[in-house]
């Protein structure tokens, strides 16, 4: 399906849907055989930060937040990752939506997210970024980091020799403690047809989630082999699960920042 470069598109005589869900099962096949002990190595380090008292927070832009917001508060998922939601990159909220392109590339707006957010020394920040070379994910990464956090990144190794917006020269991957890659092909998109000139069916989406959510698992992992009981939410759509939940959530208030 692709070059052996990993960006290239190829198609395929075979209806749109399978094509898609074919390309993107072939780059999951390829995180879980490349990534997967990286993703283990990751989610045993966060594991280790968490017993010693580390908080755990996770950065986003635009459907790079929507990636991150897939962990958060969520059924099956770990009650201590917080999101740090940037106003006007939190999402697909802003109008207009192509605000969001100029909003990534501001220089100053990530320092002054991380220094008006609880991010301490000692704290876990996961960054989500495809291409990692706008200055919002960089910035934000590199002040998590001069603060004395620990910062993982989740990005694509394809963007590798595309040319940073940061004005430091630096790109995501040169900011972070830890980088988990996606192997999403550069341009995002999977697919091709004759008629449409450019690529379509992004794979950011999918693949970040799969990523985000594979290390969640790798942390709960860490966590059991500490003989620590991770704090996992049940679903508010089974009987107890609200109870449950607020319960448990209670009993973490100190490390969860998203209920206030």
């Amino acid at each position: 399906m692709f070059d052996s470069s990993g960006d290239a598109v190829t198609e395929i005589a075979s209806p749109a849907p399978r094509r898609y869900l074919d390309a993107a099962i072939e780059i999951l096949q390829r995180v879980a055989s490349e990534e997967s002990p990286a993703l283990a190595e990751a989610g045993d380090r966060i594991a280790e930060q968490i017993a010693g008292g580390a908080r755990l927070f996770a950065f986003g832009c635009g459907h790079s937040a929507l990636a991150v917001q897939e962990i958060v508060y969520r059924a099956g998922g770990l009650m201590l990752v917080n999101p740090l939601l940037a106003p006007g990159l939190d999402g697909m909220t802003v109008r207009p939506a192509t605000l969001t392109s100029q909003l990534e590339r501001l220089s100053g707006y990530g320092p002054a997210l991380v220094d008006t957010s609880p991010v301490r020394s000692g704290d876990v920040l996961i960054v989500v970024s495809l291409s990692g070379r706008n200055a919002m994910p960089v910035q934000t990464a590199r002040r998590a980091r001069e603060l004395g956090a620990t910062v993982l990144a989740v990005t694509s190794s394809s963007y590798a020799d595309v040319p940073t917006r940061d004005e430091s020269g630096e790109r995501l991957v040169d900011v972070s403690d830890i980088v988990l890659d996606t192997k999403v092909p550069k341009g995002d998109a999977l697919l091709s047809a004759d008629g449409v000139p450019q690529p379509f069916g992004p794979a950011s989406g999918v693949t970040a989630a799969a990523v985000l959510h594979a290390l969640v698992a790798a942390i709960i992992d860490g966590l059991l082999a500490r003989d620590i009981t991770p704090p996992v939410f049940l679903s508010a759509n089974l009987d107890g699960g609200s109870e449950w939940n607020e319960k448990h959530l209670a009993e973490h208030h100190d490390r969860i920042f998203y209920l206030d």
